[in-house]
């Protein structure tokens, strides 16, 4: 079947409209996960290590697609219900946060020693050594990993349209589904992941160059 270009744009609105739904559920997704992976991260180093440890491996272990189908249709069995595009943010920030747990577990570990004794020598509060001294020294240095796993959501995010959330690549199968045609709203879905994936990578790239040199 010939590519055409009348019936591309013609269709471009839709998938645009789908593609701020992907924007949407990645960026929402991502909150979740830098802030859940930062519980797990302080928690791996608190008596809760167990359960954090438990969590981050079974999360790590299973596949985002079971994650997604489980928070979906299982869940709501058990009373709590949410619409499709919370559930689709809520089970990308859960999958996320386990892998970018480890990311701040790295920038935590590479603190050096002397900073935590000092902090306790001074007497700091936990609080305030978490806050003023661990993780101002611990973050900067994965800001490039975790521009990778923005990426890396951004590109999981197809995966949302298994429990119908309209986001790009649902569109597409939407109207590749009704209308028979095939070539243009999938190759318009690659273009458009194309032109919003690639921007990101050259930044994730520029700020990774930057750390280098600061090194």
């Amino acid at each position: 079947m010939d590519f055409d270009a009348g019936f591309a744009l013609q269709i471009l609105p839709t998938l645009l409209r789908g593609a701020a739904t992907t924007f949407e559920a990645t960026l929402g997704g991502f909150a979740i996960a830098l802030a859940g992976g930062l519980v797990l991260a302080v928690g791996r180093r608190t008596r809760f290590n167990p359960l954090c440890a438990a969590y981050i491996e079974f999360m790590r272990n299973t596949p985002l697609l079971v994650q997604l189908y489980f928070l979906f249709y299982a869940v709501p069995l058990a009373g709590p219900r949410f619409g499709a595009l919370e559930t689709g943010v809520l089970g990308l920030g859960l999958n996320y946060s386990a892998y970018i747990s480890e990311a701040y577990r790295a920038g935590i570990e590479a603190v050096p020693r002397g900073q935590w004794e000092a902090a306790r020598t001074l007497d700091f509060s936990s609080r305030d050594m978490w806050l003023r001294i661990v993780l101002p020294q611990a973050i900067p240095p994965v800001v490039p990993v975790l521009g990778n796993y923005l990426i890396g959501m951004f590109k999981d995010t197809p995966l949302l349209a298994t429990i119908t959330i309209p986001e790009l690549f649902g569109a597409a199968m939407h109207i590749a589904g009704t209308t028979y045609r095939y070539n243009e709203p999938y190759a318009l879905v690659a273009v458009i992941f194309l032109a919003m994936s690639y921007p990101a990578s050259l930044v994730v790239r520029w700020q990774e160059r930057r750390m280098k040199a600061r090194q």
